[in-house]
């Protein structure tokens, strides 16, 4: 796998049934905590909201996801919110559905469809974008040779994560994994070098 889907930016939309507000609050994330982080700030906004449902897929391989009905029946909101993203077979992405309740119970049947169209509808908001899976490196390399690594990775499409620029230099950097070998080619013409992969 070379590519993913994800989203580009945050979203948000709104279902309402029988008096319930369901908001759907859509988020591009790379981890956990930057999910937690989503979390804590609708709960700030959102204080008075009976139930803050969710799901995020996370990474390439499928296996890092997770579902949470917050109180509501078992199966009726994290669920149904993970259906939608895996529906458009999206990664690194997390939705949060927060529910004001208006009165109406609205049964299993009526929240799950409550809580797919809702995030349904926040995910057909904003662009999604195909970006390419990264292989991680680290480089060690003299300083004087700076410039034409610097070259080399803006040249790949590389994205910099960490610079310890000394004497001897090391860059720690993601390029597209499809891009590897050319990547290990280029390496061994720079005199001096030490690339790592992660």
């Amino acid at each position: 796998m070379d590519y993913y889907f994800t989203i580009e930016k945050p979203s948000v939309a709104e279902f309402k049934d029988r008096g319930s507000r369901f908001l759907a609050y859509a988020f591009p994330v790379n981890d956990v905590q930057a999910f937690k982080k989503h979390m804590q700030e609708l709960k700030k906004d959102h204080p008075k909201a009976v139930h803050h449902c969710f799901a995020y897929r996370l990474g390439y391989d499928a296996h890092n996801f997770r579902a949470n009905d917050d109180g509501e029946p078992s199966g009726s909101a994290g669920k149904p919110i993970l259906g939608q993203i895996d529906s458009k077979q999206l990664t690194n992405v997390a939705v949060i559905v927060v529910r004001y309740f208006g009165g109406s119970l609205l049964g299993v049947p009526g929240l799950i469809n409550a809580y797919k169209t809702a995030a349904s509808l926040a995910l057909q908001t904003t662009p999604i974008i195909q970006k390419p899976v990264m292989a991680h490196f680290s480089i060690d390399f003299d300083y004087e040779q700076l410039n034409q690594v610097m070259m080399m990775i803006k040249s790949m499409q590389g994205e910099v994560s960490k610079q310890d620029i000394n004497l001897f230099s090391t860059i720690t950097f993601g390029i597209p994994k499809a891009r590897e070998s050319e990547l290990n080619i280029r390496c061994s013409d720079l005199r001096n070098c030490t690339l790592k992969k992660m």
